[in-house]
């Protein structure tokens, strides 16, 4: 039996999203992390079955309460970028 592969993907989520608890409101049980960048967006790199990154798509365009979502970008990466994602870890602005 072939084992399934996680699909690997980058995000970035543009609107009021700093400040509003957008990092934590992305912590999930997958592999990846979550970022504020220095332009006030909010990036997330992730590994994953398709079915919880349709999940995450969905919660990103919501976005948690106070935030304001006004678009967010989406680039599927190569599998071997999934090389050292580890449990999900949010991390501080660059």
């Amino acid at each position: 039996m072939e084992r399934r592969r996680d699909m690997v993907q980058h995000f970035l989520v543009r609107g009021r999203v700093q400040g509003v608890g957008f990092r934590w409101f992305v912590h999930l049980d997958l592999k990846g992390w979550v970022r504020n960048t220095e332009d006030g967006d909010v990036e997330v790199v992730v590994a994953g079955d398709p079915q919880n990154l349709a999940e995450l798509r969905s919660s990103l365009q919501r976005g948690p309460r106070g935030s304001r979502v006004d678009r967010v970008i989406e680039h599927p990466l190569a599998e071997t970028e999934a090389v050292g994602l580890n449990a999900f870890k949010i991390e501080g602005a660059w």
